[in-house]
């Protein structure tokens, strides 16, 4: 059984947060989606059959919105083709690179009342994930090689 990740840990968030806030972010999203949607009891969309990716569609939808608001953008947006270095049979459905314009905006996404009812089909759609958070400045200004 695979480990979810889907939700930070506490000490992962706080870490997050002790981090500088006054410069552009990037954050790396690697999603494996579930066969089929889990929403808990009681959810409009509990028992309509969905499958993990239309899910996290109705998650992009609900969110994105906010999401622009706060001035996030995605700057890089792939699909997996094959493991290369890495676990043999890992893989991610949905990899992608957001953007914003600072932590702060991310903070305030997260905190958004509508963006938080909209995790609710994030939860429901993803098996597992990882979230991680890169300084922007590469992409802009040097080169991995110098």
């Amino acid at each position: 059984m695979t480990d979810r990740h889907v939700d930070p840990e506490r000490a992962q968030f706080d870490a997050f947060k002790a981090l500088p806030r006054d410069k552009p972010i990037h954050m790396l999203n690697l999603v494996r989606f579930r066969g089929k949607a889990a929403y808990p009891a009681g959810h409009p969309l509990a028992g309509q059959d969905l499958t993990g990716a239309e899910a996290y569609g109705h998650y992009g939808a609900d969110s994105r919105p906010v999401f622009q608001r706060v001035g996030g953008r995605v700057v890089w947006l792939g699909t997996m083709e094959a493991m290369v270095i890495g676990p043999e049979g890992e893989h991610w459905d949905a990899i992608f690179v957001a953007e914003y314009p600072n932590s702060g905006a991310f903070m305030e996404m997260v905190t958004d009342p509508v963006y938080r009812r909209a995790v609710v089909h994030r939860q429901a759609a993803v098996e597992t994930s990882r979230l991680i958070r890169c300084d922007a400045k590469a992409s802009r200004s040097e080169t991995v090689f110098g």
